[in-house]
């Protein structure tokens, strides 16, 4: 006697990833995550891998995450799989204090961010016939 299941949060033609505690600010990883939403996986792959951004090589590693777990998981064809959803949540915030002159102190803040990626599988269009 198990507790029971609970019941799957997304649809059947969807699935995500999510990478936590990620060493970049939210708006800093929201500009990355921005430029992904609602391509479809090969073309946000490329997208990534051509950001000058630093952090686009993470965002990327989720994103690989997200299509292999379609695959293996949830049995969606790659090909036809979009990214539905890249949304960036805040993480803990580590305070630091910096000697400033007249024995003054400075906060500096390092933020940490969490990503969350799904991808869903699209109907690809009938093609027309010739």
């Amino acid at each position: 006697m198990g507790k029971q299941q609970t019941p799957r949060a997304l649809k059947d033609n969807e699935a995500k990833a999510v990478t936590r505690m990620i060493r970049v600010s939210p708006q800093k990883l929201n500009l990355v995550a921005q430029l992904i939403r609602g391509k479809k996986v090969e073309r946000a792959l490329a997208e990534l891998q051509f950001s000058r951004k630093r952090i686009a090589a993470d965002v990327k590693k989720t994103l690989e995450s997200a299509i292999a777990n379609a695959e293996n998981n949830h049995s969606l064809d790659v090909d036809d799989l979009v990214v539905a959803e890249a949304f960036v949540g805040k993480g803990l915030v580590l305070k630091r204090f910096s000697p400033r002159a007249r024995g003054r102190a400075g906060r500096i803040e390092k933020p940490f961010s969490n990503l969350t990626i799904v991808v869903r599988e699209v109907e690809a269009p009938a093609q027309a016939g010739a």
